[in-house]
């Protein structure tokens, strides 16, 4: 893995430790990931404490306990060890995320998105993706503070291009004004 101390480098956060396990070093970490099964095909993670400061550890075994991970990392054998590391949020480099099918985005890829109109109107910039159980909503911010909600539905939102940061929408009448 290359890029480890290159703060520029894109990560994709697949966990946060939040408590050790154990005698042994291990660490329950919630999990951050939609692709839980993606941990059998990873050696080394990038670990990112709260401050940023980045160092690859390489992963000895996992295992699954309820909605959370277990991980015991080579060289954090004892309590000690593995307290260090409560608080940071394990991540692997933005190009071994999971692909996802077409027209389907990460909710980093939308955030800081440029939204705008058809005819060129800008209407703010992807704040965040808020769920519902439904469609998903884009929370977009204009310069003054003012939120939009947006939802994803093909009837409005009519190009992502994730490489320019940019999302064209056709709102419904009224749906700018609420």
């Amino acid at each position: 893995m290359s890029g480890v101390n290159d703060s520029a480098a894109s990560l994709v956060v697949v966990a946060r430790a939040v408590r050790t396990r154990g005698l042994n070093g291990e660490i329950v970490a919630e999990l951050l990931t939609d692709f839980p099964d993606r941990f059998e095909n990873i050696s080394h993670l990038i670990a990112v404490s709260p401050s940023g400061g980045r160092k690859e550890v390489k992963l000895e075994r996992y295992w699954f306990q309820k909605d959370r991970v277990v991980l015991k990392l080579f060289d954090y054998d004892t309590i000690e060890a593995a307290n260090e590391l409560v608080g940071y949020e394990f991540s692997v480099p933005e190009t071994e995320r999971v692909p996802l099918p077409e027209s389907h985005y990460y909710d980093w890829e939308l955030e800081d998105c440029l939204v705008q109109l058809a005819e060129g109107k800008v209407i703010g910039k992807v704040d965040r993706i808020l769920r519902t159980g439904g469609v998903e909503i884009l929370a977009v911010v204009n310069q003054e503070g003012k939120e939009f909600l947006v939802p994803m539905a093909e009837s409005i939102v009519k190009v992502v291009d994730i490489k320019q940061k940019s999302i064209v929408i056709d709102p419904p009448e009224g749906l700018l004004e609420l």
